[in-house]
């Protein structure tokens, strides 16, 4: 009898049990160059990015970055920090959505405080090679919301070690992010 409870409740769980997609990992930290092209003005620095997975099917992300804008003395930081939920679709490929909460802050009371809300396909292409496609929606306290697009890979030397990158197209602004992660 109890064997057959046990049984009959794994089976009522399973569509409740999925997790991330052969291949694909949410437990990274990465650093690396981080720049920003707009129509008025260049910016660049440096970047530090990382995510845990806190369920099989969720995770928690942030990231950091400093730039100093060209030609300028003039520095600004953004962070963002926030709660992902990845469901495999393919066994190879994974439905994220995401929210966080944004922050910008260029010094003497010019920041601003926000959110976004992104989804897309992330997936492993080849056993080195990881993608992602997202589109998301952003919007803060100072500025009017607006949509963004948002790609990226990761080349794997090993199960470990890689090189990623990420670039986020909004309107009039190209935000892009190269380093090294390390997976686990």
């Amino acid at each position: 009898m109890k064997k057959s409870l046990l049984a009959l409740t794994l089976l009522a769980a399973a569509p409740f049990a999925a997790s991330a997609a052969e291949g694909v990992s949410y437990n990274y930290v990465q650093g690396g160059y981080a720049a920003t092209n707009t129509d008025g003005a260049d910016a660049d620095g440096w970047g530090l990015d990382g995510s845990v997975a806190i369920a099989p099917n969720f995770h928690l992300f942030g990231g950091y970055s400093n730039q100093e804008i060209d030609g300028t003395s003039i520095d600004f930081d953004q962070w963002r920090a926030g709660v992902g939920y990845n469901r495999e679709i393919a066994p190879s490929a994974d439905l994220v959505t995401r929210v966080a909460y944004e922050k910008f802050d260029a010094g003497s009371g010019f920041d601003y405080d926000g959110w976004s809300a992104e989804v897309g396909v992330r997936g492993a292409l080849h056993p080195n090679f990881e993608g992602y496609v997202m589109a998301g929606y952003e919007d803060g306290d100072n500025y009017d919301g607006e949509f963004y697009g948002r790609v990226g890979a990761q080349a794997k030397f090993n199960p470990n070690w890689g090189v990623s990158g990420d670039v986020k197209f909004v309107d009039g602004d190209t935000q892009w992010f190269v380093g090294p992660r390390f997976s686990w």
